[in-house]
């Protein structure tokens, strides 16, 4: 997977914690899937919305289908890193999100990723997302 830079990454900052680390001192494999979920609420966010006001106000959630992440380098306990997220895939029911996590420091390729999600209602059924995160999302990607 190489990167696109057909429009801008978000960047989030965030600092390792001893509890996200295994018995080697290595950050372990899954914390990075919760940091793609942090760059991709902050990304959200960033459009103008939050994803809890999607679900609250438009009873819509995007679910997670599929996740690929391909480790590059080990990430340690304290370092800085940075989640970069962008949107690779817009369509009414289906969002696509693509990730890079580096060192804040020198900028190593830590990891890189894709998250796919089915738009669905509450009752977990695809639905068509609405108009106004269409827009958002498509004016993101546009940057």
């Amino acid at each position: 997977m190489t990167s696109n830079h057909y429009h801008t990454f978000h960047e989030t900052r965030l600092r390792v914690r001893y509890a996200e680390t295994d018995q080697m001192g290595v950050v372990y494999h899954s914390n990075h899937l919760i940091w793609f979920e942090v760059g991709r609420v902050e990304l959200m966010r960033e459009m103008g919305f939050s994803y809890r006001d999607m679900e609250r106000e438009d009873g819509r959630f995007i679910a997670v289908a599929e996740v690929q992440c391909r480790y590059r380098a080990p990430v340690y306990y304290d370092e800085e890193i940075v989640v970069r997220t962008r949107l690779k895939t817009v369509r009414e029911s289906v969002v696509v999100f693509s990730y890079e996590l580096v060192r804040a420091e020198g900028r190593t390729l830590l990891a890189e990723g894709e998250t796919t999600h089915i738009v669905t209602d509450s009752r977990m059924k695809v639905a068509a997302l609405p108009e106004k995160y269409l827009k958002a999302f498509r004016a993101s990607m546009a940057k």
